[in-house]
C-alpha cells in the first residue's frame, strides 16, 4: 500500500470515528435533557458542581493517551457546558 492509499484509509476511520463520536455525544446530551427534567421537576439547580468535578476527574483517570489530561479536560468541560445549555433549554433541538 502506498503512502497516498495508507493516508486515505487511516482518513476514513477516522471519518467513521467522527461520526461514531457524534452519535454518542448526542446520546450524551440527551440524557442530560431527562436529567433536565428531573431536575426542573424537583426545583434542583442545573449546575451541580460536584458531579462536574466526579466527571472531569472520572475522564482524566481513564484516560490513557496519547491526549494529555489537560487536553481530555477542555474536551470533556466543552461537552458538559454544551449538555448544561441544552439541559436548560430543555429542547430538543437540531442543528445550531
Amino acid at each position: 500500500m502506498g503512502a497516498k492509499a495508507k493516508l486515505s484509509s487511516v482518513r476514513r476511520t477516522i471519518d467513521r470515528l467522527d461520526l461514531a463520536l457524534l452519535r454518542l455525544i448526542n446520546q450524551r446530551a440527551r440524557f442530560a435533557l431527562e436529567i433536565g427534567r428531573i431536575k426542573k421537576r424537583r426545583k434542583w439547580p442545573v449546575f451541580d458542581p460536584t458531579r462536574e468535578a466526579f466527571v472531569l476527574r472520572h475522564v482524566q483517570l481513564a484516560n490513557r493517551g496519547p491526549l494529555s489530561n489537560h487536553a481530555v479536560r477542555k474536551i470533556f468541560q466543552t461537552i458538559l457546558t454544551q449538555c448544561r445549555r441544552r439541559e436548560r433549554d430543555g429542547k430538543r433541538r437540531k442543528g445550531g
